[in-house]
This record gives C-alpha cells, sequence and structure tokens, in this order.
C-alpha cells in the first residue's frame, strides 16, 4: 500500500507518457485543485516538473497511486492518515484501528435510530421524549420504606415522610430529585411495597422508620411521561420493549422519578415524571 513520490525537476520519461496536470486530472475524474493538494500533502507529487514553466506532469503508473488515495478516503482514512501509509506505518495496524472506528461509528448510528423511532413511537403513545439511555450520578438519599394498598395512596404517604425528614434536620439537594423505588418485581393490584426516596446534601441520624443510603450511579434507561400517571403502563410498555429489543436487561430497582406533579400543577396533563430503568448489557 506505500504510496511514497518521488520526482525530479524535470527529465525525459522512457517509460510512457507524460501528461499535463489538467488533462491527467480530467482523466481522473479530479480537480486541479484536488492534484495540487495532494501535491502539497505530499501524497502525489508529479513525476515532472518543469524548470522554466513550473507546469506538473504525471503517468500513467501514477493513477494506481491517485485511485488508492481515493479508496481509502472512501473507506473512511484520513489524508493524516493516508500520509502515513505513505510514509512507510503498519498497513495492518491501521486498517484493523479504522475497522473499529467503523464499527463504533455504527453503533452510535443505530443508537441515533432508536433515537428517531422513539420520536415516532410518540405519535402512538403519550411519552413527551424517546428512550435515553444515561447515567444518573451518586446521590445520597432520605428514604421511607412502606406498603401502599394501591398506587393512588403513593402521595397520600409523601407528608408523613416530610415529616420525618423536618425532624431529622434534612436539607434537600439540588437540583431536586424525588423518586419512588418499586421493591417487588412485577405488577400488583395491591399491597405494593414500595420506598419512597428524597435526595439530600448529607445523611443524618434515622428516625421513625426514615433511613439513609447512598446510592451508586448507575446507567438506566430513561424516558418522560407527562400526564396522568393513570397512562403510565404504556410508558413503561414503551421503555422495557427498548430495553429487549437492544439486548439489555434490568439490573436494579426501578425508579419514578416525579418532576411536576399535584405539589405544583393542578392540571394532570401537565404532570412530568421520568420513568428510569438500571439496565447491563445482556452476556
Amino acid at each position: 500500500m506505500k504510496m511514497r513520490q518521488e520526482h525530479k525537476p524535470c527529465e525525459v520519461k522512457e517509460n510512457g507518457a507524460l501528461y499535463k496536470i489538467g488533462m491527467f486530472a480530467a482523466m481522473n475524474y479530479v480537480t486541479v485543485k484536488t492534484l495540487r493538494f495532494y501535491e502539497e500533502q505530499g501524497l502525489l507529487t508529479p513525476a515532472l516538473i518543469h524548470p522554466e514553466t513550473g507546469y506538473r506532469y504525471y503517468t500513467l503508473s501514477q493513477m494506481a497511486v491517485l485511485h488508492q488515495i481515493t479508496a481509502l478516503k472512501l473507506a473512511g482514512f484520513t489524508l493524516e492518515e493516508i500520509a502515513l501509509l505513505n510514509r512507510g506505518a503498519d498497513e495492518e495496524t491501521l486498517l484493523l484501528k479504522k475497522k473499529s472506528e467503523l464499527l463504533a461509528k455504527i453503533a452510535e448510528l443505530t443508537r441515533q435510530i432508536a433515537v428517531v423511532d422513539g420520536y415516532l413511537s410518540q405519535k402512538k403513545t403519550r411519552l413527551s421524549a424517546p428512550v435515553l439511555i444515561k447515567t444518573i450520578p451518586e446521590t445520597t438519599v432520605a428514604c421511607l420504606r412502606t406498603r401502599l394498598e394501591t398506587y393512588d395512596c403513593l402521595f397520600d404517604r409523601m407528608p408523613e415522610m416530610g415529616v420525618l425528614m423536618e425532624k431529622a434536620g434534612c436539607t434537600c439537594a439540588l437540583p431536586a430529585y424525588c423518586f419512588t423505588n418499586y421493591l417487588e418485581p412485577g405488577y400488583k393490584d395491591g399491597d405494593i411495597l414500595v420506598e419512597l426516596c428524597e435526595s439530600v446534601e448529607e445523611a443524618k441520624q434515622e428516625i421513625g422508620g426514615l433511613r439513609f443510603r447512598t446510592l451508586p450511579a448507575v446507567q438506566a434507561a430513561c424516558v418522560f411521561h407527562k400526564g396522568s400517571y393513570r397512562t403510565f403502563s404504556e410508558s413503561y410498555e414503551t421503555v422495557l420493549k427498548y430495553i429487549e429489543e437492544n439486548g439489555y436487561e434490568i439490573a436494579g430497582e426501578i425508579r419514578e422519578s416525579y418532576i411536576d406533579g399535584v405539589w405544583n400543577k393542578d392540571d394532570e396533563s401537565e404532570w412530568l415524571s421520568e420513568i428510569q430503568v438500571p439496565i447491563r448489557k445482556k452476556p
């Protein structure tokens, strides 16, 4: 793959005709500007430069070098990488490196397509955003474990937790992060075990069932849900389908994070939550 070129200012060519730069450019469907640029970069120097006129001439054998440059560019190589090959760099190492880069780009494009599909799915769901994979940072939380008779009872427990946090002297962290952990797998009609969590600046002394713990950073598949909590099932269906179709599996307790709700929005259609599902790649 070596493309090293040498030229002398002017000499008679015994093996084959010389072609002026304009003709050589036309023969290879490139511009004169491109050939001059390749010369500046040391990729393809003319076979002959006339000492008086400065005219540049090329031979037919140099077409192979030009075609190789074009092919490597199509394969994603930069001119700097092509120059490395020209200077004798190990071909196999550079080719394997380029293959790895291209595979990474394919993975990124696949992720972008999934985001686009998420937006398209909004036509059929109540989602305000597509499923995204993101890292939820480590956080210290005040938490209260309780059982709910029904899901509608969830916010009846919040004032109780608020009183305990005030007694413990808690200071809520900013930005606010309030969520519910569902501690048992699957959907239940009643007797639902949950853990109410609120991010705090620091842990305090436990009091009346209020505990403190530090949750490690976690990678999660997340989706925003706008509207009533009664339609959560649609958003859950979307995020769980995404996890299955993209080779992930659930790797922790599912969180429902509450951003806007009954405490600051009278209209249910304005309530905003985020479903966060810890994930890992399937083996």
